[in-house]
């Protein structure tokens, strides 16, 4: 299979270098990830400045392209200019979960979901965890996944968002296919004063307020690898219907 490999941790993480590791064993892969950390970007893209390219190499195996850009520039300038047409698009292994509101902030799942965009199946992996961290059971358990993934005969191009307990794998209690959370985060606003006597503030710690079985916040929490499929279409489908039929019987002068 050819994969194309990326991230939002940086292109020197030591999650993609484990994953790396653990897919070229039996696949083509190719990196290309960011030069530098991009967590919490979304799914930006860089327009005004122009995309800057590196080689690196770390070792006798570890090759990869460097971006200066997101993890959305990077699906879009591998496919189009660097590697070209691929089977599959993982982005990960994120230090940290991905999920509830918190899969709109990442570039790591923005990632997985720009390669659908472009036409191409992606797969977004995260870890609940962001010290001391073993990535080789959620590398074991992705290189396994992906092997198995035509079992499941899914619809191309589709994507998967993916979370893994940090615990010993004896622990994890098995697999959920869940939704993603949508409950509100408690979020802390650390007030700080400067040398110079002027305010600022660190965006601290986030609480999910999730309380749902059937969640990936909950499911994680109770120690099980999560699985969503997730879309780029935003549209409330609830609503598209109702608020169509009250401006058609309102006539509302335009």
């Amino acid at each position: 299979m050819k994969i194309l490999l990326t991230n939002d941790d940086g292109i020197y993480a030591e999650g993609l270098c484990g994953l790396f590791y653990a897919l070229s064993q039996e696949h083509e892969v190719y990196i290309v990830a960011p030069e530098a950390e991009r967590s919490a970007v979304g799914h930006a893209i860089t327009i005004h400045y122009p995309l800057r390219v590196r080689e690196i190499r770390r070792g006798k195996f570890f090759w990869g392209y460097a971006v200066s850009g997101t993890p959305a520039d990077c699906v879009k300038l591998g496919i189009y200019e660097l590697v070209g047409p691929v089977d599959l698009v993982i982005s990960g292994i994120n230090r940290g979960a991905n999920v509830g509101i918190n899969v709109l902030y990442s570039g790591t799942v923005s990632a997985a979901t720009e390669a659908k965009i472009l036409g191409y199946s992606g797969i977004a992996i995260s870890i609940d965890a962001y010290e001391n961290i073993d990535y080789c059971y959620a590398s074991y358990f992705i290189s396994n996944f992906i092997k198995q993934i035509d079992k499941l005969d899914l619809k191309a191009p589709f994507c998967l968002n993916i979370n893994i307990p940090h615990l010993n794998p004896n622990l994890i209690k098995g697999i959920r296919v869940v939704r993603q959370s949508t409950a509100k985060l408690k979020e802390v606003f650390d007030r700080r004063i400067d040398l110079h006597g002027k305010i600022y503030y660190w965006q601290g710690a986030e609480e999910h307020t999730e309380l749902s079985q059937d969640t990936d916040v909950v499911s994680l929490k109770e120690g099980y690898i999560t699985i969503t499929p997730i879309n780029f279409d935003l549209t409330a489908y609830a609503e598209l219907k109702y608020l169509s039929e009250k401006i058609n019987s309102a006539q509302l002068q335009i």
